[in-house]
C-alpha cells in the first residue's frame, strides 16, 4: 500500500470537493454490473475504501475488459501482486485495453487516481462509459441488467463522392434566399447622392 500522507490546505480543500463527487449509489450499481461481468469476482466491502481496494490491483478491471473484448482478450497475464508498481501496471494495462476499446481519453482516469485514492469519482466515470459503450455496442459481451447504463447515441456517417460535394459548394441554402433574377438596376454608386423624383405634379413645390 502506497504511504500517503495527509492533505494540507489549498489541497486538502480541492480533495474534499472532489471526494463529493464520489457517489455512492453509482457504486452499488457498478459493483453489481463488474460481479455480473466477471465470474469468480468476490463483493468488496461497501464504501469509497472497499471499492478502491477492491479495484486497485488491476487485476478485477483486467477480467472486466478481457470479459467486453470476447475470445480476443487484449490483457493476457493477469496476476495479483503485492507490489506497487506490478499493480500500476496492471491498472495501466487496462487503462490502455478501455481507450482501444472506445473510452475517450476525457473519460479516462490516470493511475493515481484509483492506486492513491486521488480521485475515485474519474473512476467511477471511467466504468459508466465503459458501461454505455459495452450496453451499445450489443455483441453478446455485455453481462447485466442493460438499463444500468444509457446508451451512446450511434454515428449517422454518410459517405459523398467530390462530385456531390463540388455541387453543394454551388447550393444556396433556403434559409439564405436566393439570387434568383437579383440585378443592381437602380443602385447608386459608392459615395453619389440617390436622387429622388417626384412624378406627381400636383405636389410638386410651387
Amino acid at each position: 500500500m502506497a504511504n500517503k500522507g495527509p492533505a494540507y490546505g489549498f489541497s486538502r480543500e480541492v480533495q474534499s470537493k472532489i471526494d463529493k463527487k464520489y457517489d455512492p449509489e453509482l457504486e452499488e450499481r457498478l459493483v453489481e454490473w463488474l460481479i455480473a461481468q466477471c465470474s469468480g469476482v468476490e463483493r468488496p466491502e461497501a464504501g469509497k475504501t472497499g471499492f478502491q481496494n477492491w479495484l486497485k490491483d488491476g487485476c478485477v478491471l483486467s477480467e472486466l475488459i478481457n470479459s467486453l473484448y470476447g475470445a480476443n482478450k487484449p490483457i493476457k497475464t493477469i496476476k495479483s501482486s503485492g507490489m506497487a508498481f506490478k499493480q500500476m501496471e496492471q491498472i495501466s494495462m487496462f487503462l490502455k485495453a478501455a481507450e482501444n476499446y472506445g473510452v475517450t481519453k476525457t473519460d479516462m482516469f490516470q493511475t493515481v487516481d484509483l492506486f492513491e485514492g486521488k480521485d475515485l469519482a474519474a473512476v467511477q466515470r471511467t466504468l459508466m462509459a465503459l458501461g454505455s459503450l459495452a450496453v451499445t455496442r450489443s455483441d453478446g459481451n455485455y453481462k447485466g441488467d442493460p438499463t444500468w447504463f444509457y446508451k451512446k447515441s450511434q454515428e449517422n456517417r454518410r459517405d459523398f463522392s467530390e462530385e456531390q460535394l463540388s455541387e453543394g459548394k454551388n447550393v444556396i441554402g433556403l434559409q439564405m434566399g436566393t439570387n434568383k433574377g437579383a440585378s443592381q438596376a437602380g443602385m447608386t454608386g459608392y459615395g453619389r447622392p440617390r436622387q429622388i423624383i417626384n412624378k406627381n405634379p400636383e405636389n410638386a413645390n410651387p
